[in-house]
């Protein structure tokens, strides 16, 4: 029977080994599901387009369906290749708060739906992403109505091993959500007030 610690790996936040990323990205890439830390609280990457990963991501979470995912980028120029409208003050944003923990929901080209798109200011989280070779799905890490984890201990109570690897890289820094804005209308309306403050963020554009 696999023991938890067949399930965590540790890793240097500062300095993340380039093995442990290699593996966590060669799950992501087949169809898994890696907890992995942010700046804010741990998430869980799936990879974008997989659909049959993100319906085992929404199963696993017990995630009401019509709830959508964040696609964490490793780049704020690789936005531009999933067919958003990117406005003059999403763009300000963007400059001025990203890396960091502000989500954008941005309308698509084509008039039907949205993208929500968050670029994480942790090295361990930019190295999954990239080594992925895309964007990811990255909810938190937590059962739906629980608590987010700011450990891969507190993410691995919830989960256990219906995860198929945890990376563990302590303690995130600022303990809460993203800060979550929608820029599909003529005016920024703050969804979810999380890390950063509306007042913070709207100085930036008022």
């Amino acid at each position: 029977m696999n023991k938890k610690s067949d399930f965590i790996l540790q890793i240097d936040a500062s300095n993340p080994d380039p093995r442990v990323i290699e593996k966590a990205a060669d799950i992501v890439r087949q169809g898994g599901l890696v907890v992995f830390p942010t700046e804010t609280v741990y998430g869980i990457a799936v990879m974008y387009g997989n659909s049959k990963a993100v319906e085992r991501l929404y199963r696993v979470k017990r995630r009401k369906p019509d709830k959508p995912l964040t696609v964490h980028i490793s780049s704020s120029s690789s936005i531009d290749s999933y067919g958003c409208i990117i406005s003059d003050n999403a763009r300000i944003l963007m400059n001025r708060y990203w890396p960091g923990p502000l989500t954008l929901v941005l309308p698509l080209l084509s008039g039907e739906g949205t993208l929500g798109f968050r670029l994480p200011d942790h090295p361990v989280a930019l190295a999954l992403i990239d080594a992925v070779g895309g964007g990811v799905f990255a909810p938190s890490a937590n059962l739906s109505g629980s608590k987010s984890p700011v450990t891969a201990g507190e993410a691995y109570e919830q989960f256990g091993n219906e995860i198929d690897m945890y990376i563990d890289a302590g303690k995130t820094g600022y303990g809460k959500d993203s800060t979550v804005i929608d820029m599909t209308g003529d005016k920024p309306v703050i969804l979810r007030e999380g890390a950063l403050s509306k007042d913070v963020v709207f100085s930036a554009i008022l």
